[in-house]
């Protein structure tokens, strides 16, 4: 068995595009295989609650290679310690992967709610202030994008025999909408 180091590629919006609430869109293809974690998420601009978790992270959409018709998003939080909301959506066994096809990453993000969602499809149930009880709602503040491939980690685990490479994340497009205050 070949040893892997965590390798990661990121592309950043930090201080080129720093949003506080909108719609976010955006249109992608995964790559495949074990231990690849490719994910599409926002970290606060600036850390006015304090270091990670307390300032929060919003996961717009994280996948692992090894299970090509499955998807999450999360919400990451916490003053006392490290609290999450995952909620993820697995495709019918007939539809197209999303590493066959492109599919629509979206989140909807206003001052007291956070849904997810895939081609239109919500992914599990909004995250609200009081989802997040008795800790404090850090998703008040500017964030910005991450767009990255990961090979490795605790989550997916090292690639394996069976992984091929290259791979990568085909990204369509990236939209994010805002009203004028």
């Amino acid at each position: 068995m070949q040893n892997f180091n965590i390798i990661q590629i990121r592309l950043l919006s930090h201080e080129k595009g720093d949003w506080k609430y909108g719609r976010m869109d955006i249109r992608a293809k995964m790559p495949i295989g074990q231990g690849l974690w490719p994910a599409i998420w926002m970290l606060p601009s600036d850390t006015v609650y304090g270091q990670w978790p307390r300032s929060g992270e919003i996961d717009i959409m994280e996948y692992l290679g090894h299970q090509p018709k499955e998807v999450l998003g999360t919400i990451h939080y916490g003053q006392d310690r490290w609290r999450y909301n995952s909620q993820y959506l697995e495709l019918p066994a007939d539809a197209p992967s999303f590493h066959d096809e492109f599919h629509t990453f979206t989140c909807f993000w206003t001052d007291d709610c956070i849904l997810f969602q895939v081609d239109g499809m919500d992914i599990g149930v909004p995250n609200s202030r009081s989802t997040t009880l008795p800790t404090t709602w850090p998703f008040d503040q500017f964030f910005h994008m991450i767009l990255n491939v990961a090979v490795g980690g605790n989550l997916p685990g090292d690639p394996d025999q069976t992984t091929q490479f290259p791979q990568t994340m085909e990204v369509d497009y990236v939209r994010v909408y805002q009203t004028q205050n």
